[in-house]
């Protein structure tokens, strides 16, 4: 569980409620249904006409990384690589066979299955390069969805906020609900611009940073089993791979 991310939502939560307190408000006052309505399901029906179901369903799969950001150590991974090469000069290409089915990652079995069956360095780079840019593509358009919808709600609330000052223009003669009626006006854009800048903007860019670091980590996989086909010294492959490691 990533501490910094849930602390981060609670705390955008709490934001909102306390700051309509301290401004001599209700937290009654935050909840409007229409406004709710107007903002919330009209941010998904954009969404949905925008993309495909696939997309969608992948992008909500993607929201837990966001709590549960797989772990990325670019050293622990070079130090597996290099002791994958040690073996290979050991025991051969074959000796790492073992490995394949040790592995959790489809894309580190592939890649060490293509080494192992004795593909040549430029079939393995190729081969691996098409899957990770292809699971790149994906996990960017899912995250694309989030910024997407930071982009979508404010345009939203500021509908719900003059939809709901018509109903107001209609009750001109009633002095007594127009106050009312002109703060549950202003709910909506509360809820479009919180929405965006506290939550769908933010979850967006954390997506695209995971989905970075990710990349990363297959690119030094690539390199790595592309030097092992290659027979290269195992110090000269720690020694490359260590140029992606900040």
């Amino acid at each position: 569980m990533d501490r910094i991310s849930t602390i981060g939502t609670i705390l955008g939560f709490v934001v909102i409620v306390l700051g309509t307190v301290l401004k001599g408000s209700t937290v009654e006052a935050l909840w409007n249904p229409a406004a709710f309505v107007i903002v919330f399901f009209g941010t998904l029906a954009a969404l949905l006409v925008q993309n495909q179901g696939a997309v969608i369903k992948h992008a909500l799969k993607m929201m837990k990384l966001i709590y549960r950001p797989p772990q990325h150590e670019p050293r622990d991974l070079i130090s597996r690589i290099v002791g994958w090469s040690e073996i290979s000069r050991r025991q051969g290409l074959l000796g790492l066979e073992p490995q394949i089915e040790s592995e959790s990652d489809p894309f580190i079995s592939k890649g060490l299955q293509l080494l192992v069956d004795g593909g040549e360095p430029d079939t393995i780079r190729s081969v691996l390069e098409v899957d990770m840019d292809t699971r790149e593509a994906i996990d960017l358009a899912g995250a694309k969805v989030y910024e997407n919808a930071g982009i979508y709600s404010p345009t939203l609330g500021i509908i719900g906020a003059v939809m709901g000052l018509m109903a107001v223009m209609q009750n001109l003669a009633d002095p007594s609900k127009l106050g009312h009626g002109i703060a549950a006006a202003f709910v909506a854009t509360i809820y479009g611009v919180a929405l965006a800048n506290l939550f769908m903007l933010p979850m967006a860019a954390r997506l695209k940073s995971l989905v970075g670091k990710q990349s990363q980590m297959r690119e030094i996989l690539v390199e790595g089993l592309v030097s092992i086909a290659q027979g290269d010294n195992p110090r000269q492959i720690e020694a490359r791979l260590q140029g992606y490691v900040a």
